[in-house]
């Protein structure tokens, strides 16, 4: 019988959008405490793409990139995705600040041929994983750099985050020897209640 191949964590990146500086600073924090350190920061930018957020967010906002030290198991980002979101909500339950959505915040896994967003919203070019979660191929690594694809965003085409990207790969690399999943868990449904066969 085939036996599946190895699988190898990744690399957890996550961009944090806000109008408030104090925010993305704490935010930082909470972020380490649940996934832990930081290996390396990214660029800040003025988000300026689109104003599809700013009537939950408000205007001037800025974005800024971290990536983490910890490697992840690939089937854990839609569980990432879902405790960013929870992060999300108690800083909105908190009340410091008057928008509707104060802190956005965008994971993905980085590993060695691509990088992958998870998000709420489907899409054709979306896969579906489970907790309300999808995945999308945001940028793929080819010939030594990070190539969009038609559907990536604005902000992760920029070159200063292409190019933490890549010094985060060149990270990931010295780092994705050591920490290999040797031992696969059994593949559940998400409700934990049926082994597939």
């Amino acid at each position: 019988m085939q036996t599946l191949g190895l699988i190898e964590p990744l690399m957890l990146i996550v961009a944090g959008f806000s109008r408030h500086e104090g925010l993305l600073e704490r935010c930082r924090t909470m972020l380490e405490e649940h996934f832990g350190p930081i290996v390396l920061t990214g660029p800040t930018i003025a988000f300026r793409n689109t104003a599809y957020y700013e009537s939950s967010m408000g205007t001037n906002l800025v974005k800024r990139y971290w990536a983490f030290e910890q490697l992840q198991p690939p089937d854990q980002l839609a569980a990432v995705k879902r405790k960013t979101i929870t992060m999300e909500q108690e800083e909105l339950q908190e009340k410091q600040y008057p928008e509707a959505r104060p802190l956005n915040l965008d994971p993905g896994f980085l590993g060695l041929g691509k990088f992958v967003l998870a998000t709420t919203k489907d899409q054709a070019h979306r896969i579906y994983l489970h907790g309300g979660i999808f995945a999308e191929v945001t940028l793929r690594y080819h010939d030594g750099e990070f190539e969009p694809r038609p559907w990536t965003y604005p902000d992760w085409q920029l070159p200063q985050v292409l190019e933490f990207l890549k010094q985060a790969r060149k990270l990931f690399c010295e780092r994705r020897m050591s920490q290999r999943l040797q031992d696969l868990p059994p593949l559940l449904l998400p409700s934990e209640s049926t082994v597939l066969q």
